[in-house]
């Protein structure tokens, strides 16, 4: 026997494996891969995934149904019974959600209930469109048969009021005070605009931020406004706006267009006798407070009968309630001892 058969290739060695029998075994290597990945890494990857299809789910379902604009009413029995013909309506600033919305309202009930009922504007997911919230309010204040009307301006949402309180003094009905919560009176009052600028420019030329893009799009906005909010502030705020309540990017991006081209003057000369109030914080990093105050008093004019408020103490300075409100609780006493000043006595009440 030859010395070297031990070390002979096996039989068929040289013969070449066929494809499938190759992907086959490439198939079971792969297999035998799989039980080296542990236990915990598996059940991790398929919790994410389970959990992301749930918040996708959810996201769609409550996205779709707040598709329709909707007043958002709070109960109060006491409010109720006091004031049955009387209520104020919040129009939301920038970005906030229905349940925000309902967060600034408590925050502002003991101060607000002293005149009227709240109730808030929850805009629709579709986009901002001014003249169906006109239709909306015109509609709810004949319904309830209301007689005073007082409407709130959160942010931006004062330039909508200002709007909405102009198109029912058209239709016959007076609000009787608008409170102006450091709302910008135009597009120059904003500071840090470059991100701003591009949003409403996208949405102007017709395109439509995906929400799966959100993540993104709102950690950048708030990192350019980091000189206002710390780094857990901007991790935490972004968080909220990826929650399936937070507003549709459509909703923002429409309101960054409606702030971009809204102009005060417009509207002077057509609130009537409606009396405006402005507050305010010179600490403000959103919106400058010193050009929002005077480009408020020129549109206005005579209806702007207070700008002296601020809302110092307020963190953050903007519009701040939800997170400041005994700040504004006491801006809001101030203000109505503006508007509505106690009655003159003759002098003091005689001794008996």
């Amino acid at each position: 026997m030859n010395s070297d058969s031990t070390s002979a290739a096996p039989f068929g060695a040289d013969l070449p494996v066929p494809e499938p029998a190759r992907e086959a075994a490439e198939t079971l290597r792969k297999a035998a891969e799989l039980h080296r990945v542990s236990r915990r890494r598996f059940l991790a990857g398929s919790l994410a995934g389970l959990l992301l299809s749930a918040d996708l789910g959810i996201t769609h379902r409550i996205q779709r149904y707040r598709e329709e604009l909707e007043i958002l009413r709070v109960a109060d029995e006491d409010a109720e019974r006091s004031f049955p013909r009387a209520m104020w309506f919040l129009f939301p600033g920038y970005k906030t959600s229905w349940e925000e919305a309902h967060w600034i309202l408590g925050s502002l009930r003991p101060a607000l209930t002293t005149r009227g009922q709240l109730a808030g504007i929850g805009y629709s997911n579709l986009g901002l469109k001014p003249g169906d919230i006109l239709e909306a309010v015109h509609a709810y204040i004949r319904k309830h048969r209301l007689e005073r009307i007082y409407f709130y301006g959160h942010s931006f949402g004062g330039m909508l009021a200002v709007q909405v309180a102009a198109g029912l003094r058209e239709r016959g009905i007076a609000v009787e005070l608008i409170i102006l919560d450091s709302s910008p009176a135009g597009k120059n009052d904003v500071r840090d605009r470059a991100m701003f600028e591009g949003t409403v420019f996208l949405y102007d030329a017709g395109y439509r931020i995906p929400m799966g893009m959100r993540g993104g799009y709102e950690l950048g906005e708030r990192v350019m406004h980091k000189n206002e909010r710390s780094w857990r502030t901007i991790g935490e705020q972004t968080l909220a706006q990826l929650s399936p309540l937070a507003p549709s990017t459509t909703l923002i991006q429409s309101q960054a267009s409606y702030i971009y081209h809204f102009t005060a003057p417009r509207f002077g000369g057509s609130l009537g006798d409606t009396k405006v109030a402005f507050i305010g914080n010179p600490e403000d990093k959103t919106v400058n407070y010193y050009s929002t105050r005077s480009a408020w008093k020129a549109a206005l004019g005579a209806n702007l009968v207070s700008d002296s408020t601020v809302t110092e103490g307020a963190s953050p300075a903007h519009a701040s309630p939800q997170w400041s409100p005994g700040v504004y609780q006491d801006a809001l006493a101030e203000v109505f001892r503006i508007v509505d000043p106690p009655e003159p006595t003759d002098g003091p009440e005689p001794l008996e």
